[in-house]
């Protein structure tokens, strides 16, 4: 899932960020996340839950740089909306609402419980829980997850944000399923609906990780006759336990209880505030201002706070005590476009690798503190990963030599690109910036050209042919794993066949039989180990590709408001808050 906003860097903050690096730069996880704390100090919510309540009443206001690619649970792809889809869309399994390692594991939602897997490993078969209701009062079955999967992996002429999982593994019909806007008298044969509670999936091959793919929002409900297609974002219908009370498109989204709730339905959530209010296209210094007065209570992207506010929160013991900084399988990255020239030559690939400075990316980004220098796709909190350096450079400050010694081997002297960046991002443009100086050294000129967040891979840089018809070489990008396993990081971006017209997320677009064939193995390997050598392994053949420069290893660093309740940093949904149970005591 891409992730998380950045945002630029003052000459002051850069240098009151250094003189703090050695402060919270590494946060290990714990164990311990059946903890609660009131106020718990720095860290606390990466350990257990920070003021833990059951109090009832109030609004709890979320705020948030740009817009969203959707709140439609079927046609998003963001981390945030994902983990703050879950207040109205419930999915088949989700994960538990704690902190740290706990944070990681599935537990059942619409689902009774875990899926049951055939001993072939062809089929899964889920149960819902009985009682299930929308907010208007209808029953909710088991042909309504099966439908909220066809519009979601089916149609991406409309519904084109989210992943494809789905599409690519469930077993083809006879003659290839249009989607359900496109063929209204058929449906995917590979799904069945025996009864209202059962769903059954009919897999092409097994798949280990299929428990964590149906935690996806793509599972969550959505009954046909309710479905208007692209405009299904203005009148989503609830399964969670929160509705839409209003939607302004690109201004706000006002949540209210949703009355047919059954609480004895729903184990993990608790309904606490009376409203829930989420504000768009607020500027991040006036976020933080809220978050610090207590006027917010979360920043939904949930990349942390700018530079000058983690700058002053460092100077003062007492703000500091209420921040979390955790690592949360994320990759900041440059993806470097194989179809468009000259870059479709390894070896110019391999000058860009070896001419960035990653220090001074790294400081564009805020410094140690909101990431380590990377050398790999995976990061180190994702299993598989392992530590390797294929471009090694001298303290990681570029090698202008070897930049250029690529550049002769790929019969060039000099290359016109173009680097693209979200606007809303201003850090990821800082760090473009810093690329783009460093890529003149060796007579690489790189314009940068800025795009929206929320329109990024369905029109800009995810769209393989807006790539070609601009030139575009190179793309700043971040990643974060879907589901904390190789498989659910590495796929979506490495995979030939995951490419998409629109909507895309490798834009490398790298399609590489060899690695296809790794990730093939992966999904079908029955034994951990085994799986997580070969994500290694696919790690290391990526990066002989040169195709992506891993610049760091993300960290976020959270302010957590002294009014704001039931706070837990999960590495599920890439060391945000779980927004799951949040409430608020103003």
């Amino acid at each position: 899932m891409r992730r998380s906003r950045t945002v630029a860097l003052t000459a002051a903050a850069a240098a009151a960020v250094l003189v703090v690096t050695g402060c919270n730069s590494s946060t290990k996880k714990s164990d311990d996340s059946s903890s609660s704390a009131a106020g718990g100090g720095a860290n606390a919510a990466t350990k257990g839950i920070v003021n833990a309540s059951d109090k009832k009443g109030g609004t709890v206001t979320f705020e948030m740089k740009g817009t969203p690619d959707s709140l439609d649970p079927g046609n998003t792809y963001y981390a945030y909306i994902y983990n703050f889809s879950r207040l109205y869309a419930r999915p088949l399994t989700t994960f538990n609402p704690a902190a740290g390692e706990e944070g990681n594991k599935l537990v059942p939602d619409l689902a009774e419980s875990m899926g049951q897997q055939s001993a072939d490993g062809l089929t899964w078969t889920y149960k819902l829980r009985k009682g299930l209701k929308y907010d208007d009062g209808t029953p909710i079955t088991s042909k309504d997850v099966k439908y909220a999967v066809e519009r979601s992996n089916f149609a991406p002429d409309v519904n084109s944000n989210g992943p494809t999982y789905f599409h690519d593994l469930l077993v083809d019909n006879e003659t290839p399923y249009a989607g359900p806007y496109k063929d209204k008298t058929g449906d995917l044969k590979s799904i069945e609906t025996p009864d209202d509670t059962t769903i059954v999936f009919h897999l092409q091959h097994p798949f280990a990780d299929f428990d964590y793919l149906v935690s996806a929002p793509q599972t969550a409900p959505v009954p046909q006759a309710k479905d208007t297609g692209a405009d299904y974002v203005k009148h989503i219908v609830s399964s969670g336990s929160f509705k839409f009370e209003s939607y302004e498109d690109g201004k706000q989204a006002v949540l209210v209880p949703n009355t047919n709730w059954d609480k004895s339905t729903d184990p993990i959530r608790k309904q606490l505030p009376d409203k829930i209010v989420l504000k768009m296209n607020i500027d991040q210094a006036t976020i933080d201002k809220d978050l610090l007065a207590g006027n917010a209570q979360v920043d939904l992207v949930g990349g942390g706070v700018d530079p000058q506010t983690q700058a002053q929160i460092l100077q003062n013991p007492k703000l500091k005590a209420s921040t979390d900084n955790a690592y949360g399988g994320r990759l900041v990255y440059m993806a470097i476009n194989s179809k468009v020239a000259p870059f479709d030559n390894v070896d110019c690939r391999k000058a860009v690798q070896f001419a960035i400075d990653k220090v001074s990316v790294q400081t564009a980004v805020g410094g140690p503190i909101r990431g380590q220098i990377a050398n790999t796709v995976l990061p180190p909190d994702i299993p598989g990963h392992q530590d390797f350096n294929l471009f090694e450079t001298k303290d990681n400050k570029g090698d202008e030599a070897k930049a250029k010694d690529a550049l002769k081997a790929c019969g060039k002297d000099s290359i016109n690109t173009v680097i693209s960046a979200r606007t809303e991002r201003a850090t990821e443009v800082a760090a473009a910036t810093s690329i783009q100086a460093a890529l003149k050294k060796v007579g690489i000129n790189a314009e940068i050209q800025q795009y929206p967040q929320g329109k990024y891979l369905t029109d800009s840089a995810g769209a393989p042919q807006f790539t070609q018809d601009h030139n575009i070489g190179l793309m700043m990008m971040q990643w974060g794993a879907d589901w904390p396993t190789g498989y659910g990081f590495l796929q979506q971006i490495v995979d030939g066949r995951a490419i998409k017209a629109s909507g895309n997320s490798n834009l490398s677009q790298l399609n590489d039989p060899a690695v296809n064939k790794l990730i093939d193995d992966a999904a079908v390997n029955p034994d951990k180990a085994a799986r997580e050598k070969i994500y290694g392994d696919i790690d290391k053949k990526v990066m002989e590709q040169a195709v992506i420069v891993p610049l760091t290893y993300f960290k976020v660093f959270l302010y957590r408001p002294d009014n704001a309740t039931n706070l837990a940093s999960t590495a599920a949904f890439s060391g945000e808050y779980d927004y799951l149970n949040i409430g608020t005591t103003k």
